[in-house]
């Protein structure tokens, strides 16, 4: 939807947007984020899943849309005005195709999946999700479940897509409660205070260690 409007987002802390003319998306998983003309792919404000819509009554706009997330968090866009509105089916996508090294990671990882730590067992490589497959599924040594993203390069992005992960994973009750491991072969100081806070762990990978061509090392956090 294309359409002047404002933001309000009510939690941890409160933001505002003043009234604009923005591009609204609202995904089959529920997500919603708002869209400025400048800022490439990021919104400027979003609400990832899980998260519920509910359109409430108002009287000086079109609509109020509140979207809450299961903290309580909301985002509250009061519509102006509506210049496009449409609705698309874009279907299972096949997700993203890694790179070599990634690629190549993600095989060597699942072989030693002894390098997350004493104890852990393979369950599946690209373990299928609604927004995507999980690079690898684990159990740790106490039996619990550990969804493990794998990155050449780990920024700010990747922990996200984690994340968007772990919250649809933790609401299998088979599955619960999942814990996640972003691994790379560098990640930013930004990534791994993001993941830090989030409760995930972060496992620097030595790519020529896990080949075997040098003894294997690697540093957790």
């Amino acid at each position: 939807m294309i359409a002047r409007c404002r933001v309000d987002y009510i939690g941890r802390l409160t933001a505002h947007l003043p009234t604009a003319r923005r591009l609204l998306l609202v995904k089959a998983d529920g997500s919603v984020s708002v869209h400025a003309d400048d800022r490439a792919y990021k919104p400027l404000n979003w609400m990832s899943p899980p998260c519920w819509m509910a359109e409430e009554p108002t009287e000086d706009a079109e609509a109020l849309w509140v979207v809450t997330n299961k903290a309580g968090e909301q985002l509250r866009i009061t519509i102006e005005e509506i210049e496009h509105d449409s609705s698309h089916e874009l279907g299972v996508d096949p997700g993203l195709i890694k790179d070599g090294v990634e690629a190549h990671l993600q095989e060597l990882l699942a072989e030693h999946v002894h390098t997350l730590g004493p104890g852990y067992t393979l369950i599946r490589r690209e373990y299928p999700t609604a927004i995507g497959p999980v690079d690898l599924l684990c159990r740790d040594a106490d039996g619990g479940t550990v969804a493990v993203e794998i990155k050449r390069r780990g920024e700010i992005d990747g922990v996200e897509q984690l994340t968007r992960y772990l919250e649809l994973l933790n609401r299998d009750p088979l599955l619960a409660p999942v814990t996640g491991v972003f691994a790379a072969q560098q990640i930013k100081p930004q990534a791994k205070t993001l993941a830090t806070d989030r409760g995930i762990r972060c496992l620097v990978l030595d790519y020529e260690a896990l080949r075997g061509t040098e003894s294997t090392e690697f540093r957790l956090f």
